[in-house]
């Protein structure tokens, strides 16, 4: 089993940088309050100076969205849509603990992050443009079907586990009850976006290692090593 963005991403989006976690031993039981309350304090530090729309991280993004056909104010990065649900309300409702912690991670780097359950993902799982005929499911438990050409995470049986790039997860892969090991995928676009990334990594890690006692596996990938073996 193995992530990874396929060669043709890659050459039309070379300044891409993917932070990925593998974390074994996830369950709902456990306090993440804490990390998730440093999280959202650096996010609201810097809303305080300006809206998401003017970070580099969101406008990255939405330039990518416009080079994929899609309106950025139409289709956002799940990241975008955080900060600003998160600007207006003061607060994200609370769903699971991974999720919620990870929610907060990308407030803080305003970069999307997508969190996998594992056991819902048959064989490899590919950031590719689709071929028309995968299947995605929403979280109402309806079946779509990519457009050619729209950028997925698609798996060996053709299920599209994310919509659009970083628009919308899947509700068939989404973290529930019974979730035990995870992928987190943290991409970011902007210039300084390795550096930015990596630094996620290492605070989610260090987060997700305190609240579930484990041991992420993680690590960057860029057009020279793009792959991640799980």
């Amino acid at each position: 089993m193995y992530f990874r963005h396929s060669s043709d991403i890659w050459s039309d989006f070379p300044g891409l940088s993917a932070g990925i976690l593998h974390v074994e031993g996830i369950h709902r039981d456990v306090s993440a309050d804490a990390h998730i309350a440093a999280f959202e304090a650096a996010a609201k530090t810097r809303l305080a100076a300006g809206s998401e729309g003017e970070f580099p991280e969101i406008q990255a993004w939405r330039r990518a969205f416009s080079r994929m056909g899609l309106k950025p104010t139409q289709y956002r990065s799940a990241s975008e849509a955080l900060l600003r649900r998160f600007r207006k309300e003061g607060s994200l409702p609370r769903i699971h603990p991974v999720i919620d912690l990870c929610n907060a991670a990308s407030l803080a780097f305003a970069v999307p992050i997508a969190v996998f359950d594992l056991s819902r993902v048959a064989g490899h799982l590919e950031v590719r443009y689709a071929s028309g005929s995968e299947t995605y499911t929403t979280f109402s438990g309806e079946t779509e079907y990519p457009e050619q050409h729209e950028v997925i995470f698609a798996d060996e049986e053709g299920r599209a586990h994310a919509r659009r790039w970083t628009n919308r997860q899947s509700g068939y892969s989404a973290v529930g009850d019974e979730t035990t090991a995870v992928l987190v995928v943290a991409e970011a676009l902007h210039a300084g976006a390795a550096t930015d990334v990596g630094r996620l990594v290492h605070e989610l890690a260090g987060a997700m290692g305190a609240v579930w006692s484990a041991t992420p596996r993680s690590t960057v990938l860029d057009r020279s090593t793009p792959r991640f073996d799980i």
